[in-house]
């Protein structure tokens, strides 16, 4: 799986091995504030460190000063700040993952899936590993990659209605109106892709299992 940067925020640190070998092999880590700790401890120095610095110690901020980018407004969360840096650093045609966005708390956790489709607005080729699978944006319709038996759940973070229709699933979606986060989640993929027909100015939010 093609990684060019990794963003690491400060949720549980990853466990599965497809996010840990994404972590080992990368080029270019950010990490958010407290999750510098984390990545140290695994053996790993980041390439820079993002955030309001509240969750990172003072004798870690002097070891990482040279790497440090302190952003103190708090209208964001140190995701989204570690998001705006990396769009200062990578290429449009460039993949960035998120790793360690779920856990610990799930308003964290909520709040970071929201925010994975709004950010692909802005950098489509944008993806979060977590543990048990991989979340993208489907930016429009098309194909998209599967195998026969993937658990597969599709969300609308958007609060607008969008009417979707899906081919290739176990359970049919024949222009089904997305209004609610669960309405077409716990779904199965029956071939090695399946389609989603929609019209939306924001990204639906796409979920496959490992």
């Amino acid at each position: 799986m093609k990684t060019d940067m990794v963003i690491l925020a400060d949720g549980d640190f990853p466990s599965h091995p497809l996010p840990l070998e994404t972590l080992r092999n990368v080029s270019r880590i950010i990490a958010c504030d407290g999750a510098a700790k984390s990545l140290l401890a695994w053996g790993r120095e980041p390439d820079w460190v993002v955030g309001d610095l509240d969750s990172l110690d003072l004798d870690f901020r002097q070891k990482l000063a040279s790497r440090i980018i302190h952003v103190s407004e708090q209208e964001t969360n140190d995701l989204s700040k570690a998001f705006r840096f990396a769009m200062q650093q990578i290429g449009k045609e460039e993949y960035l993952t998120i790793l360690g966005a779920t856990g610990k708390r799930e308003d964290h956790t909520l709040g970071n899936l929201s925010l994975l489709a709004d950010y692909a607005t802005i950098h489509p080729n944008i993806r979060m590993l977590t543990d048990t699978g991989i979340f993208f944006p489907a930016v429009q319709s098309g194909s998209y990659p599967s195998r026969p038996g993937q658990s597969i759940s599709i969300f609308n973070p958007s609060g607008k209605p969008v009417r979707l229709t899906a081919d290739g699933l176990k359970y049919p979606i024949r222009d089904l109106e997305l209004s609610r986060w669960w309405t077409a989640t716990l779904n199965t993929a029956l071939e090695n892709s399946f389609s989603l027909l929609f019209e939306s100015d924001v990204p639906l939010l796409l979920f496959t299992a490992y």
